[in-house]
């Protein structure tokens, strides 16, 4: 091991030399810190506390935002439950009687004993094919009569509206692949089917939808207050971006090679709304009209990831004050008012206001020690604090404004879908392919919103008669 030398013998200049020599380790051992700190960081970060999806956790045991209600598991004393009830008129009844004779050989004078067991089930299917046949005559004035077939009917043989919207249901309502999604119908009803076919009927889909599709694309542009989100999405071997924009009872998907402003400026619905936009504070939406409102809950996680992080006590004490707000719009909507008591809503934005006060004093802005170009890196609890101050109306737009809702859910909850739909099935292969993908995911979403049976949506417009979708 080496000791240190006796620095009382070395000269002004040998110390002047050592001095130069360790200035930049002492730089260099500082920056190294800093990167350590931030790798560590980095591996701290999952779903409960950061943007990370719950997929990206591995095998972590996972930390739920739920809040624990108290009550036992399952269904609660005095909860009605429901389910199979009898029938007075089964379609089919199987009599288990009795021999005619007993064993000794006396003959039976046998009952009904009254007791009935009912199975429910749904029968084996089979394919059906359905014939039409057109009919001709000459009237003895010489003119020829001939019947027309049935809209719809224009081939030799073709398939069905049932088994078309079954086909595009099983894929783009269930998300399963091509090929499983033949194999399946082949299994179930014996009829032989390609993967091409079904590929072919998702086109004929995408066309019929589409014209509806645009009319949700104009009532969400109406709609008083709308959820935006957006995701990565694989299209023909390069990143494109899936978007969305969702009400209560209207989504809408669009897929486009770019992610922010110039995609929101192409599927023209952001750009021409007026009313509040729900988003997760992701720059571009800040460049669309109308009133914003942040997502409070990828705030609590990012609070959570402070909060662990430096073990400081003012990310739990937002963390509860905002929960405490969303308890008090929630007894308000309850109760039928249109809005929390002013003073009530006053309460809340001070106390919001002091306890930033006290989180800005505890992260000052860093500033530069020796003359260099460009931005001043900040830290991750500055750089949320000055965002939590500078957008502090949008984060409390939840409280001046009840129609507006606590969190983002609906706009994550709509990319879900799309994001297994590409964990199960893999990339699109074609841009063509993701368009329709959107157009019939944007009327199955929307009719399931409304209360629609989607296999009846989707048959209805397979006969050219497609469910026209309520505006919010």
């Amino acid at each position: 091991m080496q000791t240190l030398p006796d620095l009382s013998k070395l000269s002004h200049a040998q110390k002047d030399d050592l001095i130069r020599l360790l200035w930049p380790l002492i730089e260099e051992v500082r920056q190294l810190k800093a990167r350590v700190a931030e790798l560590e960081a980095r591996l701290a970060k999952d779903s409960h506390n950061s943007h990370k999806p719950p997929s990206s956790d591995g095998l972590k045991k996972t930390h739920s935002q739920r809040e624990s209600s108290g009550k036992a598991p399952g269904g609660q004393a005095g909860h009605k439950g429901t389910g199979l009830k009898r029938v007075s008129v089964p379609d089919t009844v199987i009599e288990h009687r009795l021999p005619e004779y007993c064993v000794c050989g006396a003959r039976l004078n046998a009952a009904y004993s009254g007791e009935r067991r009912q199975v429910f089930d749904i029968p084996v299917a089979q394919f059906n094919v359905t014939e039409h046949r057109t009919w001709q005559a000459r009237c003895r004035c010489g003119r020829e009569h001939q019947s027309a077939f049935a809209d719809g009917v224009n081939q030799l043989v073709q398939y069905g509206p049932n088994l078309k919207a079954l086909a595009v249901h099983l894929t783009q309502g269930q998300l399963l692949p091509l090929f499983r999604t033949a194999q399946l119908i082949e299994q179930l009803f014996g009829l032989p089917l390609s993967a091409a076919t079904v590929h072919a009927w998702i086109g004929e889909a995408a066309r019929r939808l589409a014209p509806a599709v645009a009319r949700i694309g104009q009532a969400l542009v109406a709609s008083p207050v709308a959820h935006a989100d957006e995701s990565g999405l694989r299209v023909a071997a390069k990143l494109h971006w899936l978007h969305t924009v969702a009400s209560p009872t209207l989504t809408w998907y669009g897929v486009h090679a770019r992610r922010g402003a110039p995609a929101m400026q192409a599927h023209a619905i952001l750009p021409h709304r007026s009313g509040v936009l729900v988003h997760d504070c992701w720059g571009p939406y800040w460049q669309m009209p109308g009133e914003h409102a942040l997502c409070n809950a990828h705030l609590i996680r990012e609070l959570i990831y402070l909060h662990e992080t430096t073990g400081q006590v003012w990310p739990k004490r937002l963390i509860r004050h905002l929960r405490r707000a969303r308890d008090h719009c929630e007894a308000a909507r309850r109760e039928g008012h249109a809005a929390v008591p002013d003073r009530l809503r006053r309460r809340i934005e001070r106390r919001y206001a002091a306890i930033l006060a006290q989180a800005q004093a505890c992260h000052p802005p860093q500033t530069r020690t020796r003359p260099r170009r460009g931005r001043i890196k900040q830290s991750v609890a500055h750089n949320l604090t000055r965002r939590l101050s500078l957008h502090a109306a949008a984060v409390l737009r939840f409280v001046s404004d009840l129609t507006v809702p606590f969190t983002n859910n609906l706009g994550e909850r709509a990319i879900r879908m799309p994001k297994v739909k590409q964990k199960i099935s893999g990339s699109f292969r074609t841009l063509k392919g993701a368009e329709d993908f959107c157009i019939i995911r944007s009327y199955l979403d929307t009719l399931h919103k409304q209360g629609h049976n989607v296999f009846q949506a989707l048959r209805s417009a397979f006969i050219a008669q497609p469910i026209a979708a309520c505006p919010d």
